[in-house]
């Protein structure tokens, strides 16, 4: 894994486009989180080794009076920060002067894991990860990140950190407002991923939104971020001394860490009970959710500094749910599930949960899950399938929840409600503490239900010949983009397409999205098959299948984009860190996979490629990378626009050449009475958020107007041409292509590609009900607490004096060693408030006067504008105006 060189770093992006009032930035983070309070108890970040994985630190840099280590890892053979990058978040995480950070007292250890080039390699982390187990680091923090999921030696490294108690803080990437754009390893369930807001506590544009894409395409992404805070115009240590302006989630990323820091000196005194889990349990049960916010943008809401300590100081080892609830009918915080109600017959509606363990680094699930509808609240009209990983490590698993409704409420519409109830089991790790410690969670369900919309209303998308990096090299779909070469974003409804699935949903129409082969659908259930961008092959199953239900009715709309062999090898480029040349496996779409799909209809793309713009019905048409139109029956309409040879001039052609090109195709097929329409285009990139200049959804609509009903709009049939097939050959797959290498279609059999076999199409087996005649709350939100405790209590805060702090100090994950295999917090120690370590009580009276006071005092009402940030691949945050 390249782990980032971008030649735009110290670039800005942005202006301004009109006069504004501006607002004053606070000068301390600190102050604007009440780490004051904290520091008035004592609490200073003693005991704790916190680790920052960065551009390095300068030796003697003013701002540090604890700074335990530097080190190199990368090759240039110096510790000192050359960008300026690794000194802020150092800063924001320890710094005792000007800028202060949260933790002053922490013991620094300082990664230098960047050159100053910004290019940093897979080795040099694992190397530097080694050495931050052996000592025995307490909170990590990384700034960094990239979309490669698939660095199996990374991820497994960043799992052996957190199995050995390590609490990861990691940036989730400033690839936003486009969803599906979150960064590992802050995408991991064991790491604590860190989005962005803004002083004004809206979600920066520049924070990457979720869901987790690696699940694609049988499964559904999780809930990512975990929680979010101060990311935009944030000050901290500057390279020489004094204090700079830095924005992205580089900067709300050691935020967190800071606070974790913080957090984990003032509950030493809990040993064990603090983990990598109990600790992003505290963190998440705290946090302030935000209003109007998703939770793909928010994750669990805004940091809470002293409400977490109020939590962590009466936290019992217990596993949690992440989300902690499903309500597939809340706005705004469940985008997307409540855009779209459940019915029967459609495909299962799919919420990936994380289960946190606090009980230990690894579990068990206890028998089976069970789900228990309330019949008061007509749960029995639900249907429940239940997956769950066999084995809770480190720290966390998974419980798949598939949702379905029972044949019986075909025709009913209403609320739907009743729980998930599950036991996870952890062994035991102290001396003498040989009996297992078990935790029972609920998950609250609730949907809402509609009886089943009409046939040509329900529209499917083709999620499984949707194809991505990581692993592979499947190139961007617009050819003009040159900053970012890879297609990453998953290509699903809910993430670089979230904006068209909004589209066709507020036309009336139910989406719903296919994980499996083209063999496993109820054609007859459908109006509209949907193909867009795919890379991968068809099976000759899926091919034939589709000829008969167009037959039988099923249409079919197919949004494609570029394909020429000849510029693929154009866009290959040198990776240093595998020292191999990346040559793509096929274009922004598998045309010669396609063209074998559209066989049985004469229909069949080209491997030119052009872009320009045009007009159309009044609409201004922007064509980005895309294919055209090689043969099509006498019997469709065909729509041809000027557009440029984009093939042409990436392959070198001073001089821009400019045809008329057939680019939109539409058949109405004539096999059976009943037979439906097929539409071919030959560009995506109007529908991808990704790529988006100007969208097309109101073609689309047309489009899916003519495919449900038959009617061909006029914006269509007053602009066809006369068209004539090509004679010439279509095109072929690039000889030597890996393509099989990713492809869950294709297999190399002693050098010959082959079809794999056909795979079983999913079957889900519904849960057995065990009903309840309970009635259950109407806001679930509300409802929800990790721990059964009063956050509302300003008594509730401990104060620590100076002297017993200290003895505290060396007492944090000593005993026992680390390994993998322990990290079991103790159930008994782990009560609310043991009276043998609280001071006098009084002083909680005090300490209850104070923090009010201090939460008045430090509130801070003046806030400024977000600025924007600038992209990067791995160093996330931009530096803004020096501030002295």
């Amino acid at each position: 894994m390249l782990v980032g060189s971008m030649d735009d770093f110290w670039q800005s992006n942005g202006h301004q486009s009109s006069r504004k009032l501006l607002r004053a930035i606070p000068k301390q983070i600190t102050s604007v989180m009440q780490a004051d309070v904290l520091w008035g108890m004592g609490i200073t970040g003693g005991g704790v080794k916190v680790a920052v994985f960065d551009t390095g630190l300068a030796e003697g840099h003013p701002h540090f009076r604890h700074l335990a280590e530097r080190t190199d890892w990368t090759n240039e053979r110096t510790m000192d920060d050359g960008l300026g990058h690794g000194t802020f978040v150092a800063g924001v995480i320890a710094s005792s002067s000007q800028c202060l950070g949260f933790a002053p007292d922490a013991h620094l250890h300082v990664f230098r894991v960047f050159t100053n080039n910004q290019v940093s390699y897979t080795s040099w982390f694992l190397d530097a990860f080694n050495y931050a187990i052996m000592k025995k680091i307490n909170v990590l923090n990384l700034s960094i990140g990239g979309p490669d999921f698939m660095d199996h030696p990374f991820v497994d490294k960043v799992w052996e950190l957190t199995a050995n108690r390590v609490i990861m803080v990691s940036a989730i990437g400033n690839d936003g407002p486009l969803y599906g754009t979150l960064n590992n390893p802050a995408d991991q369930m064991d790491v604590i991923g860190v989005g962005g807001i803004n002083f004004e506590d809206q979600i920066a544009k520049f924070s990457s939104r979720g869901m987790t894409t690696w699940e694609l395409p049988q499964g559904y992404g999780r809930l990512k971020p975990d929680i979010v805070s101060y990311g935009s115009g944030v000050h901290g240590s500057s390279v020489k001394g004094g204090c700079k302006s830095l924005s992205g989630t580089s900067v709300a990323s050691p935020v967190v860490a800071g606070a974790v820091t913080l957090l984990a000196s003032g509950v030493l005194h809990r040993g064990r009970a603090i983990n990598p889990a109990s600790m992003k349990q505290a963190l998440m049960a705290s946090a302030r959710r935000l209003p109007g916010v998703g939770m793909f943008e928010q994750g669990h809401g805004k940091l809470d500094l002293l409400k977490a300590y109020q939590i962590l100081n009466s936290y019992k080892p217990q596993a949690s749910f992440s989300p902690t609830y499903i309500d597939l009918s809340e706005c705004q915080y469940m985008w997307p599930y409540c855009t779209q109600p459940i019915f029967y017959g459609a495909m299962p509606t799919i919420i990936n949960v994380t289960i946190l363990n606090g009980l230990g680094v690894t579990g068990k699930i206890v028998g089976k899950p069970q789900w228990h509808p309330y019949i008061p609240q007509n749960g029995q009209h639900l249907e429940v399938s239940l997956t769950y990983s066999e084995v809770l490590w480190p720290w966390s698993g998974w419980l798949g929840v598939s949702v379905g409704v029972a044949r019986g409420a075909a025709q009913w519409t209403g609320a739907a409600q009743g729980h998930i109830e599950l036991t996870v089991e952890s062994p035991g790790e102290e001396a003498g503490d040989s009996a297992p410690r078990r935790s029972t969670i609920r998950l609250a369900l609730k949907a809402h239900i509609i009886p089943t919309p009409p046939r040509q209303k329900r529209v499917l998308w083709d999620q499984y010949h949707n194809l991505r990096y990581p692993p592979g090299y499947f190139p961007r779909d617009n050819l003009g983009n040159k900053n970012d070469p890879l297609d990453w974003n998953g290509d699903h409804i809910h993430t670089n397409f979230k904006d068209m699935y909004q589209h066709i949903r507020n036309q009336g129409y139910y989406v719903e999205v296919l994980g499996s082969p083209l063999t496993c659908f109820d054609a007859s259930q459908y109006g509209t098959l949907l193909i867009v961008d795919p890379e991968e092959e068809f099976f000759p199953e899926e091919v034939a299948k589709l000829k008969r239900d167009v037959d039988q009715g099923l249409s079919l709309v197919v949004f494609a984009d570029w394909y020429n062999v000849t510029v693929m090898k154009k866009v290959k480029f040198y990776d240093e860190n595998t020292r191999q040349w990346w040559m793509p496996d096929t274009g922004g779409v598998n045309v010669p996979a396609l063209n074998d799909l559209l066989s049985s209809w004469n229909v069949a793309l080209g491997d030119r490629v052009f872009n320009g713009q045009f007009t159309l019905n009044e609409n201004t048409v922007n064509y980005a990378s895309g294919t055209t139109i090689a043969r099509f029956p006498d019997s469709g309409v065909v729509l041809a626009f000027a557009l440029q040879d984009q093939g042409a001039e990436l392959l070198g052609s001073k001089t821009k050449i400019t045809e008329k090109v057939p680019i939109l195709g539409l058949l109405q097929t004539q096999s059976m009475a009943k037979s439906g329409r097929i539409v071919i285009y030959g560009d995506s990139n109007c529908l991808d958020n990704s790529h988006l200049q100007k969208d097309c959804f109101w073609m689309l609509s047309a489009l899916l107007d003519y495919t449900s009903t038959g009617h061909l709009p006029s914006v269509f049939s007053d602009n066809r041409i006369t068209f004539k097939n090509k004679n010439s050959d279509l095109p072929q797959r690039m000889e030597g292509n890996h393509l099989y290498r990713y492809s869950k279609v294709l297999v190399n059999r002693i050098g010959a590609l082959q079809s794999r076999p056909l795979p079983l199409c999913p079957h889900l087996e519904w849960s057995l009900p065990i009903p309840l005649n309970k009635s259950a709350p109407t806001n679930l939100y509300k409802s929800q607490k990790l721990l059964s405790l009063s956050l509302d209590a300003a008594a509730e805060i401990p104060i620590w004096p100076k002297q017993q702090q200290q003895q505290l100090d060396s007492n944090w994950g000593e005993e026992d060693g680390r390994h993998a295999t322990g990290g079991v917090a103790s159930a008994e120690g782990g009560g609310v408030g043991d009276s043998d370590w609280w001071p006098v009580i009084g002083l909680l009276v005090v300490a209850a006067a104070a923090g009010s006071a201090a939460y008045k005092w430090l509130r801070c009402e003046a806030r400024p504008r977000r600025r924007r940030a600038a992209r990067l691949r791995r160093l996330m945050s931009v530096f803004m105006a020096p501030v002295v």
